[in-house]
């Protein structure tokens, strides 16, 4: 079986704490983004509350970048549905996500790095891109007052964030006030009328994030 294919596929890799359950699928061959390679890997939410890569919110995230002809990876955390080990306090979390990206690449060598994640996820995500320093990060309602997010005020890459005006687990004020406070290429939006789990608002959020990958993949073009 090949490592991605045009239709979805599920994955068990090896990984830090046991195997890493995961699915890839290779992007729309006919998307706006399609013409250069790039490669995404998705975070769920926090695996103690119910989070897993089946999240609406992560289905939609993986949705919006193959629709854009960007292959996907999203997987489940040490601990989660077919996932061995178990849950690693952040630390081991943020391993599994370097560990799921290596073998992306490995895989899809001549693909761009792309990060996103939902909640939990965001964080996970944020941590790994120092490491991973990918072409463009996408954080869905960071819980900012929980994780660590940034370093010095700043992230490794262009960054997106989109957080709902009525979440009920993230302190919106302070996301605002920090988001607002960060340095170098960051957008932030804050949706009118939408939660944590962005129901009613998934395809606002599809679209939201399709239109920031366009731009950042304008913006990077014009800079060439």
């Amino acid at each position: 079986m090949d490592a991605f294919s045009d239709r979805e596929q599920q994955h068990l890799i090896d990984g830090p704490a046991g195997r890493i359950e995961l699915l890839t699928q290779l992007g729309n061959p006919e998307g706006l983004l399609s013409q250069d390679a790039r490669l995404v890997v998705i975070a769920h939410p926090h695996p103690q509350h119910g989070g897993t890569m089946s999240n609406k919110v992560v289905a939609t995230l993986a949705r919006a970048y193959h629709q854009l002809g960007v292959a996907t990876v999203r997987f489940n955390f040490r601990g989660v549905g077919a996932s061995e080990g178990v849950y690693g306090h952040g630390r081991g979390e943020v391993d599994d996500v370097l560990c799921v990206a290596g073998w992306a690449a490995l895989h899809l060598p001549r693909a761009q790095m792309l990060l996103a994640g939902f909640s939990f996820g965001s964080a996970m995500v944020a941590a790994a891109s120092w490491s991973l320093k990918p072409v463009h990060l996408a954080l869905v309602a960071p819980p900012v007052e929980r994780y660590d997010y940034d370093r010095e005020r700043r992230f490794p890459c262009p960054t997106d964030m989109v957080i709902g005006a009525s979440d009920e687990l993230v302190d919106v004020s302070g996301f605002e006030r920090w988001a607002g406070a960060l340095q170098g290429q960051v957008r932030w939006r804050t949706m009118p009328e939408t939660g944590h789990f962005f129901h009613g608002q998934l395809h606002a959020l599809r679209e939201w994030l399709q239109r920031a990958l366009i731009d950042c993949a304008d913006a990077a073009q014009n800079n060439l």
